[in-house]
């Protein structure tokens, strides 16, 4: 529980007296309290970041983590998911407020939690948080109650990038990032070396524009913004652009459909959710593996092997791929076999991908 205080926390010792009292009496069929053996459910939150479910990017992918594991662990779980305001200003009171209800793991998706994350993991010792994309100090300390979940983002935008170079007749493609920082400048890293290492293996020069949203939280869910900048680019000669903005990028789509150049997805295979005017334009997604990230983390929590502590995901751990499915299959053409031949490259070491820009 929280480390409350006052009233709130004297209301709790009473009521912790009346459960022992009704307890005390007992009853002739009674026993050591353990129910025959039936285990209770172990209790898992989430909190999702601004924009919440339906943003057909990064909260749908852990809400689609959060069902999968409900589906694996059947009722060895009970789950709640909730969402912030619009502003997210309150991110701790609803992790707090989930700590209060009994819930042992609670997760935060996006790394706008690391900071709001770590004082609810300080505050609660005995109840287990998990930020996804963030991270404090607290997970490097041994013993600690928080797990700080990334992902290697640079791997699969080195795929998608080389997918763009692969397709791209005008030789120039574009990357429409959303906040812009450290996190999304891991995929703008990985798009530009990928792009340039197809333009260098077939001897050519591509051009890769880049621009951004903006420089607060805002720029995850400013659809209008990211067609404005999507549409700058296609007058610049992009036929290819890579968006990692969140709600943003759903403008990046529309302009590319609008416009009729390909557009690559980001975080969740955004094929599955976009209109057919707009599947017939998606090359594929980087696919950010938050699902599998929040299933395997549930189990790890269900199983009792789950510490605090840093955990990364990358093409190895199967948390980064890149999207194929039946709307772009022939748009994809034979890109697969290349991007799998470099999938395995970067599996086994043989390719590095920087995640930073390189100047």
């Amino acid at each position: 529980m929280r480390l409350v205080r006052g009233v709130r926390f004297g209301a709790l010792l009473v009521a912790l007296g009346l459960v022992v009292a009704a307890c005390g009496g007992g009853d002739e069929g009674g026993g050591d309290g353990t129910g025959g053996g039936t285990t209770e459910a172990k209790k898992v939150g989430v909190v999702y970041d601004i924009g919440g479910r339906g943003d057909k990017s990064f909260n749908d992918s852990a809400y689609a983590g959060l069902e999968a594991a409900k589906q694996q662990q059947g009722d060895k779980i009970a789950a709640k998911d909730v969402e912030p305001n619009p502003d997210g200003s309150n991110r701790k009171e609803l992790l707090d407020s989930l700590a209060d209800e009994g819930y042992g793991l609670i997760f935060g998706v996006g790394f706008l939690f690391s900071e709001d994350i770590a004082k609810s993991a300080t505050e609660s010792p005995d109840v287990t948080f998990a930020v996804i994309d963030g991270f404090d100090k607290l997970c490097t300390q041994e013993g600690k109650n928080l797990v700080c979940i990334g992902f290697k983002e640079q791997e699969g935008s080195f795929l998608v990038g080389a997918a763009a170079a692969l397709k791209t007749k005008s030789n120039t493609v574009g990357f429409v990032g959303g906040l812009k920082g450290d996190l999304i400048k891991k995929f703008q890293a990985g798009y530009e070396a990928g792009v340039k290492y197809i333009a260098d293996r077939d001897g050519k020069k591509i051009n890769v524009l880049v621009d951004y949203a903006g420089n607060t939280p805002e720029a995850f869910r400013n659809p209008l913004k990211g067609k404005e900048l999507a549409l700058k680019q296609i007058g610049q000669g992009a036929d290819v652009i890579y968006h990692a903005s969140g709600g943003t990028g759903a403008g990046v789509i529309a302009a590319a459909a609008e416009k009729q150049k390909y557009v690559i997805g980001v975080d969740s295979d955004q094929s599955l959710t976009a209109s057919p005017a707009e599947q017939k334009w998606i090359l594929t997604s980087m696919l950010k593996r938050v699902d599998n990230a929040v299933q395997q983390t549930i189990a790890s929590y269900v199983g009792g092997t789950l510490k605090g502590g840093i955990q990364t995901f990358g093409l190895k751990e199967g948390g980064i791929d890149y999207a194929k499915n039946q709307y772009n299959t022939e748009l994809l053409g034979d890109i697969p076999t290349t991007l799998d031949d470099l999938k395995q490259k970067i599996i086994n070491g043989e390719i590095t991908v920087p995640d930073k820009p390189q100047a």
